[in-house]
């Protein structure tokens, strides 16, 4: 049997993998003598990397006596970095230039330069770059695009573009790596801008192309552009493979065009896990959880396997809607399936449980965690908060420090405003030196949100100093200062920085106006909160809300103008039956000791909701303050009839930078018997000075 006919049975022992006669024709090789044959053992090294025995494809190199044919070598790394055996395939480089007489030729440099981008070893990849300018290679257009490929896996997108203009030849590769860095860096709009160069060039683009051409547009939300590039594909007559027709379904989702997404979808052929999770986000995107639940159901019964990002994309849906039956089954699924989550999946299934109230089964997610990353830390913290569990969240945040886990900007955004509703000021001040500690300083975030919590807790002169600070002052920190002054006592520094902020760019909305107006009710500048309520909508066209109409009754109600506030309130339709408001202007009846009208709105008050103790209690003072014992007595009898209690108030005071909360009447604090024994001690010194309240 001579070479002919044994390379002709080589290659169809390739096509078929036979490993029997593979092994049959390399004995036979030996025995004729044709071991170092460069076709037969080119042909030899792919049938077994072809049957995955690497090692013996190694040997049948090795085994060459004199390897000096270049096309036997680059067939060998080709071959390694087809297979990911990258390192393979650099040693196998550096091996080469022991054969003085070898030369690395334009089929050899693709395949090395493919192996330094897979491992990212860019600074070997620049010395092959100035090989290739010496050598003259760097013109061939395949290495050089295999070069652009090289500084693109290396995140070096500055030297792609460079590479790129220089390139007097360009392939369609190396306009698809440049296309997918700018998409890869954040610049959707210069990657189609750079696709519509690649058309008028007289490229015909590939799926490559087209799939990230359609991402950009889903990711800008352009809607016409994506669909001008689905008629040109559909006037081409292009075949559409799974990555295509997945970006089309994405970038209908995304764009809010469903049934264009739901046909694109129904039409293919075979559908990927990509194209699973592009439906079912696009269900997501509009609130539809049931929709995700009957999509994972019918993935499953397609034969389609969900990835984690399958799980989380459903999670967040069920999270959106607080639909915790559909979060449960997911999670369900999870248990029953054994799956490894990822922090995706666990973030999803703690931020579901909170939004649906279930504080206890979120608190049972992360214990469950084995190492809880930062990122669970943030969504128990953010979950704790946005529940009003102010107390939890900062044993949390301790807690944190314990297990030795560094916050984030994050962390402390959402924890200042935890001590900013508890007005815990020594707390505050202990993570404000955190901040410093580690260097966030100069995040604007950060900085807002201490601004806010000095604001809230009563350090005015704190609140001011990190408000000089900021780099740049945006609508939220102006309106935290403005309320920082107005609920202090310095209405008229709250108007001064009003005017300085009406004079730079920012220009204040509903909630600004809101501050404003509370300092004005707070200082009793009837004149000025009206002039700002006009200014509100006549100047800036905004429409009041409730809580601009509780502050201007209120002021109207400390300046003692009643019947003015109670006119405003009949006069306006949107407001006349507002309960808040009417018990605002009923708290400013019992402040003025104005019974008459006191009654008449408790009456209203009463109508509308006749299961609210505080209305009665209220109007029970208001006779008591009066000495009409009889109509006092006949309010709590109407309340015990009804079965009407008051809840029992609560506060907390700071210690040693911990929250004590406590209620009235509350005995299950440790050191209650000594916090009795106090106020008694206290109590006999004020009955001594005459000090006792009357």
């Amino acid at each position: 049997m001579d070479a002919t006919r044994l390379l002709f049975v080589l290659r169809t022992s390739i096509t078929s993998k036979s490993l029997l006669q593979g092994k049959l024709i390399h004995q036979k090789m030996v025995i004729l003598g044709l071991q170092d044959n460069i076709a037969l053992c080119k042909n030899l090294i792919n049938f077994y990397f072809a049957c995955q025995y690497c090692d013996y494809a190694k040997l049948v190199f090795r085994r060459i006596g004199n390897p000096l044919d270049i096309s036997l070598w680059n067939g060998l790394m080709a071959t390694y970095t087809k297979n990911h055996m990258h390192i393979e395939a650099l040693e196998l480089f550096n091996r080469l230039w022991q054969y003085p007489y070898l030369k690395p030729d334009n089929f050899t440099y693709p395949s090395v330069l493919k192996a330094c981008g897979v491992l990212g070893r860019d600074s070997y990849g620049r010395l092959l770059h100035a090989h290739l300018i010496k050598s003259g290679f760097v013109f061939d257009i395949v290495v050089a695009s295999s070069l652009v490929g090289l500084y693109a896996k290396c995140n070096l997108f500055e030297c792609v573009v460079q590479l790129f203009d220089e390139m007097p030849d360009r392939d369609v590769a190396s306009w698809n790596t440049v296309i997918s860095c700018y998409y890869q860096c954040g610049k959707a709009e210069k990657a189609l801008e750079v696709f519509g160069k690649m058309r008028e060039s007289g490229f015909e683009p590939n799926s490559v192309t087209l799939t990230t051409a359609i991402s950009s547009c889903a990711r800008l939300f352009d809607l016409e552009r994506g669909k001008e590039i689905h008629r040109e594909i559909i006037k081409n007559g292009m075949v559409l493979d799974g990555f295509v027709n997945s970006a089309l379904v994405d970038m209908y989702g995304k764009c809010g065009c469903l049934d264009l997404a739901k046909d694109i979808f129904e039409q293919m052929p075979t559908k990927n896990v990509v194209a699973w999770n592009s439906m079912i986000l696009g269900c997501s995107s509009i609130g539809d959880s049931k929709g995700c639940i009957e999509l994972f159901k019918r993935m499953h019964v397609e034969g389609t396997k969900p990835n984690l990002t399958t799980l989380s994309i459903i999670l967040i849906a069920c999270s959106r809607a607080a639909q915790i039956q559909y979060g449960r089954f997911m999670h369900g699924y999870l248990i029953r399936n054994n799956i490894e989550t990822d922090i995706f999946v666990n973030s999803g299934l703690i931020d579901l449980y909170f939004r649906c109230g279930k504080v206890q089964s979120a608190e049972n997610v992360f214990k469950m965690l084995r190492r809880a990353n930062l990122v669970c830390w943030n969504v128990m913290i953010t979950g704790y908060v946005w529940m009003g569990n102010y107390f939890e969240a900062l044993a949390l945040y301790d807690d944190m420090k314990v297990a030795s886990v560094k916050p984030d900007a994050v962390t402390f955004s959402t924890i200042l405003s935890a001590c900013s509703q508890l007005g815990a000021l020594e707390k505050g001040k202990e993570i404000h030196n955190r901040v410093t500690e580690t260097g966030l300083e100069t995040n604007e975030i950060v900085m807002g949100s201490l601004l806010d919590m000095y604001a809230k807790c009563g350090a005015v002169d704190e609140a001011i100093n990190i408000f000089n600070k900021l780099p740049e002052r945006d609508i939220v920190s102006w309106t935290s200062m403005l309320t920082a002054y107005g609920s202090h006592g310095r209405a008229l520094e709250a108007l001064r920085l009003f005017g300085e902020m009406q004079q730079s760019n920012a220009k204040p909305d509903a909630i600004t106006f809101l501050a404003v107006l509370s300092a004005c009710s707070h200082a009793g500048l009837v004149d000025k909160g009206f002039y700002y309520f006009n200014q509100m909508t006549t100047k800036y066209g905004i429409n009041p809300r409730i809580e601009h109409y509780s502050c201007l009754i209120d002021l109207l109600g400390r300046a003692g103008r009643l019947r003015e506030a109670y006119s405003i309130l009949k006069s306006t339709p949107e407001i006349t039956e507002d309960f808040g408001l009417l018990s605002t202007l009923f708290s400013a009846c019992q402040l003025q000791k104005d019974l008459e009208l006191g009654e008449e709105i408790a009456k209203l008050l009463m109508n509308k909701h006749s299961d609210d103790s505080s209305t009665y209690i209220t109007l029970s003072n208001m006779y008591a303050s009066v000495k009409k014992w009889d109509d006092m007595r006949s309010i709590r009898l109407k309340m015990k009839e009804l079965r009407l209690k008051k809840n029992p108030g609560c506060s907390w005071i700071e210690i040693d930078k911990r929250i004590e909360p406590f209620f009235v009447r509350d005995g299950s604090h440790p050191e209650v018997e000594m916090v009795h024994n106090c106020l008694a001690i206290l109590s006999t010194h004020m009955e001594k000075d005459d000090m006792l309240p009357s």
